[in-house]
C-alpha cells in the first residue's frame, strides 16, 4: 500500500488553499458551482422544507439548475432561418465564413475535457447509512482507518465496487476512508481480486468520465496498484479497454511546462500525462501477448516500451 495515499490528497487540499488566495478551491468552492454532490443537512437526513427559508429554497434551485445545465453541456446554437444575407450570413452567425477576407468568430470548443459534475456516490449512501464496516481511526497510526471486520472475512463482490465508486468523492470524511480502505482491499485481497474485476468497471469508468484531474490521477496509481496486485488481473482489463482508454488518450499530453524550473510537485506524482503513460506501461508488461495491440487501436500514438 502506498505511504499514506489518502492523507497525500489531504496535504494537497490545504497546500492549495494557502496557494490559491482567491478562495477558488476546496469542496465548498465546488459545491457552489455543482461540481460534487452537496451533501446532507444533518447525519439524520434533510431538513423538512416547511422549515427551510427561502434563501436556502432559492439557493437549492440554483445549484439544481447549474448542475442540470453542466451534465447536459452548451451546444452551439444553429440559426435554422437565415437572414436575407442567405447562407453567409447563416455560417457568420455560426463563427464560420467561406469568404477568408472577412472576419468571424471562432468555432464553440467541444468540452471533450471540461469536467464534470460528480453524483452522489454509492460509498457517501451506504456511509451514511452505516452499512460500511469501517470508521476513521481515533488516535492511531496516520493515514490508517479502524475496520470492525476482519478484511478477509468480507464479500469483496459487495464491498469492493462500493469503495472504488467512492474514489470520485473529493470531500472528506468519504474520500479518506474510500482511498485507504480500497488500498487495504487490495493489500489483502489476493485470490479474490480477479473475479470481482468485471464489476469494477463501472466505478473506474465514471471516475475515469468525470474529467477532474484529481480524481483521474488518484484512479490511475489505484489501477496500477491493482494491477500489480495480482496474477492475471492486468489480461482481465484487456477486454475492456474500450470502456477505460478513451480518456487516457484525452490526456496523454497533459503535461507541465514549465521550462527549465524545477518541479516540486513531482514526488506527489499529480503530473496527469505522466501519470497516464506510466499506467499505460504496467498495462503493457503485465496485460499479456494482447495488450499492446489494443493499447494502439485506443491509443494511436502510444509506444511500446519492449525493445524489439
Amino acid at each position: 500500500m502506498p505511504v499514506n495515499a489518502a492523507l497525500t490528497l489531504m496535504a494537497e487540499d490545504e497546500l492549495q488553499k494557502i496557494v490559491q488566495k482567491n478562495g477558488k478551491t476546496g469542496p465548498k468552492y465546488e459545491k457552489s458551482r455543482g461540481l460534487i454532490p452537496m451533501g446532507s443537512h444533518s447525519v439524520f437526513g434533510n431538513f423538512p422544507s416547511d422549515y427551510l427559508s427561502q434563501a436556502i429554497h432559492t439557493r437549492s434551485r440554483e445549484i439544481n439548475d447549474l448542475r442540470r445545465s453542466r451534465s447536459a453541456g452548451s451546444l452551439p446554437r444553429i440559426n435554422t432561418a437565415p437572414s436575407s444575407g442567405g447562407m453567409d450570413a447563416m455560417q457568420k452567425s455560426n463563427g464560420f465564413s467561406n469568404n477568408p477576407h472577412v472576419p468571424c468568430g471562432s468555432p464553440p470548443k467541444a468540452g471533450a475535457t471540461r469536467r464534470r459534475p460528480v453524483e452522489a456516490t454509492q460509498f457517501r449512501i451506504f456511509y451514511d447509512r452505516g452499512d460500511l464496516p469501517v470508521s476513521v481511526m481515533q488516535g492511531g497510526t496516520a493515514g490508517t482507518i479502524n475496520w470492525k471486520v476482519d478484511i478477509d472475512k468480507l464479500d469483496y463482490h459487495h464491498y469492493m465496487p462500493i469503495f472504488f465508486d467512492g474514489l470520485r468523492e473529493k470531500e472528506d470524511p468519504y474520500r479518506f476512508l474510500a482511498v485507504t480502505g480500497a488500498y487495504d482491499l487490495m493489500d489483502r485481497g489476493g485470490a479474490k481480486l480477479l473475479p470481482v474485476v468485471p464489476q469494477l468497471i463501472i466505478p473506474i469508468k465514471k471516475a475515469l468520465n468525470t474529467r477532474d484531474p484529481t480524481i483521474i490521477c488518484t484512479m490511475l496509481k489505484v489501477l496500477q496498484t491493482l494491477v500489480l496486485s495480482g496474477e492475471l488481473i492486468g489480461e482481465a482489463l484487456v477486454p475492456y479497454y474500450r470502456q477505460l482508454l478513451p480518456v487516457f488518450n484525452l490526456f496523454l499530453n497533459h503535461n507541465k511546462n514549465i521550462g527549465d524550473s524545477i518541479d516540486y510537485t513531482q514526488r506527489k506524482r499529480l503530473c496527469l500525462g505522466e501519470l497516464i503513460h506510466e499506467t499505460l506501461a504496467v498495462f503493457e508488461d503485465n496485460g499479456g501477448e494482447d495488450a499492446f495491440i489494443n493499447i494502439k487501436y485506443m491509443i494511436p500514438t502510444y509506444e511500446s516500451r519492449v525493445k524489439v
